[in-house]
């Protein structure tokens, strides 16, 4: 099934699209009526959700440092289970990407958005019992904008300089305007807490449709349905169970013997092997993730942007894609957006290996000696075979690089954005103001390339506001080329999200440029015994 295909599909499953349509468009792309007819038979079938069962899921990700403080959320399993049992003021459509009602039911901002007002909805209610209030809201906002929680969050809500309750509204006024307020408040941290969490930021009460029975950090977690859960679009298994398995062979030993339902982070090397299982299914979405090799722009020798530079000619793009995704990619670019965003920076020359750049640039900087890369298997699937590739690709170059394996348990926190030369991911962000403010804004709490630029932050400050977008387009690719050229950051491919699961798990939503449908995959699948 191609792209285009199974698009159609999850449009008529999401409801989106009745069957004439469906055969319009199915007729447009080439497939023949009968075909077609198979198609949205199959898919309007799909539509209708079974409720029951205990659906496992083993993902890598985990770590026993993890916390249940959604301010502090780092990895795939917290992802994951924050989406469970907590909502956020806004989500985003998983075809369009556009902003739609969660907890606040809708929202209105002022002629120059530096002013928004959401209108907080009534009758919903916390795992404890209690009814959500508007300072509750309010509460939670004005925790992960105050720099002691240490969210991960603090970088995109920074410039939220007034929060305040009217009425059943939450009045947010910004220090500047900001046309993507909304599509920011669906941060997977800012989920809202009774009290905003100042009492108890690990309770994980929330209003989702589970409620937290059991976490072991770097185990295990058990999750059991909220059966008053405000919504009736969500949460159909009766329980949820999500295995910490950092080991990609044990995950898709699991899933191939019937151990658990859904893994993610499947290594493409083993996508075929998995296909040939007549009970599994692959699930890949393109999107805005990307695998990266990141240097720390204030600490020797990376201080240095020449020997920047020599890294960067020296990564070879094609065969990193080739190799380590199979293919499940596209080559990047030095700079962490790419087609899937709104407003895309075009013509921008694409960066290729040149071992001969490469030398010139890291003879320029004076560097001698090897070169300290440090890197995990839960950095990336496939991050030592990219490793041992990225240094015979340096070598071509005159360039020794020296690599360290990390444990997986661990490497969160121990090493990526500690260390100053290592392999990681991103999971890319709704909008390219939300991917710079995260990840290199000077002040960014997971400015995990120590990028620190007054012009740059200017700059991205002023595109926020902007309302024309030829001006807003022009402004982000005067950013990318400030990062990709002058900042710390290797990326040699941005990723497809390859997971996989039993053909017993229905409702799979590939959302979009998102992995896990977003994170949401246990709340929004069901199971077909």
């Amino acid at each position: 099934m191609n792209d285009w295909t199974r698009h159609l599909k999850q449009q008529v499953t999401l409801g989106a699209m009745n069957r004439r349509e469906f055969m319009g468009r199915a007729a447009a792309a080439g497939i023949a009526a009968a075909s077609a007819g198979t198609l949205f038979s199959t898919a309007a079938e799909a539509q209708e959700p079974k409720r029951g069962g205990h659906l496992k899921l083993g993902l890598e990700g985990g770590s026993a440092t993890d916390s249940k403080d959604p301010a502090k959320f780092l990895s795939q399993v917290m992802f994951c289970i924050g989406r469970c049992w907590g909502d956020m003021l806004v989500e985003s459509h998983p075809t369009t990407g556009a902003a739609v009602p969660s907890l606040a039911e809708s929202w209105e901002p002022s002629a120059d958005a530096s002013t928004w007002t959401f209108k907080i909805r009534k009758g919903v209610k916390f795992h404890d019992g209690k009814e959500m209030t508007v300072q509750d809201v309010v509460k939670t906002l004005q925790r992960h904008t105050d720099a002691k929680s240490e969210s991960g969050a603090l970088g995109v809500v920074k410039s939220i300089k007034e929060i305040k309750a009217d009425g059943d509204n939450v009045v947010l006024t910004l220090t500047e305007g900001n046309a993507d307020l909304p599509l920011l408040l669906t941060d997977y941290h800012l989920v809202i807490q009774p009290n905003g969490g100042y009492d108890d930021p690990f309770a994980s009460i929330g209003t989702g449709p589970y409620k937290l029975l059991t976490f072991e950090p770097g185990v295990r977690a058990t999750l059991e349905r909220n059966k008053d859960d405000w919504r009736s679009d969500r949460g159909y298994v009766d329980s949820i169970e999500i295995i910490n398995m950092n080991d990609a062979t044990a995950r898709v030993a699991a899933l191939s013997s019937g151990q658990v339902h859904f893994i993610n982070r499947v290594d493409p090397k083993t996508v075929n092997l998995l296909k040939r299982a007549p009970t599994v299914e692959i699930l890949s979405t393109s999107g805005r993730g990307h695998y990266v090799f990141i240097m720390h722009c204030d600490k020797a020798p990376f201080d240095n942007n020449d020997l920047r530079m020599a890294l960067k000619y020296a990564m070879d793009r094609e065969t990193m894609v080739q190799k380590i995704l199979g293919g499940y990619g596209k080559v990047g670019n030095d700079f962490p957006i790419n087609s899937t965003y709104a407003l895309f920076p075009e013509g921008i020359e694409q960066r290729v290996y040149d071992p001969d750049k490469a030398a010139f640039h890291y003879k320029k900087s004076g560097h001698s000696g090897s070169v300290l890369l440090r890197t995990s298997d839960v950095a990336f699937p496939g991050a030592v075979d990219a490793a041992v590739l990225y240094q015979e690709s340096c070598k071509k170059a005159g360039i020794a690089i020296d690599i360290k394996r990390e444990p997986g348990d661990g490497y969160w926190s121990n090493v990526w954005n500690v260390q100053p030369f290592s392999t990681s991911y991103w999971g890319g962000r709704p909008t390219q103001d939300q991917m710079y403010s995260t990840a290199y804004l000077s002040t960014a709490d997971w400015n995990d390339t120590r990028f620190r630029r007054p012009d740059f932050d200017k700059l991205l400050l002023q595109a926020r506001a902007e309302l024309d977008e030829a001006k807003r387009k022009d402004m982000y690719r005067t950013m990318a080329m400030m990062v990709r050229d002058e900042g710390g950051l290797i990326l040699p491919m941005f990723n497809d999200f390859v997971n996989a699961s039993s053909k017993k798990v229905k409702g799979y939503v590939h959302d979009i440029g998102n992995d896990m449908s977003n994170g949401y995959v246990a709340t929004r699948v069901w199971l077909d015994a």
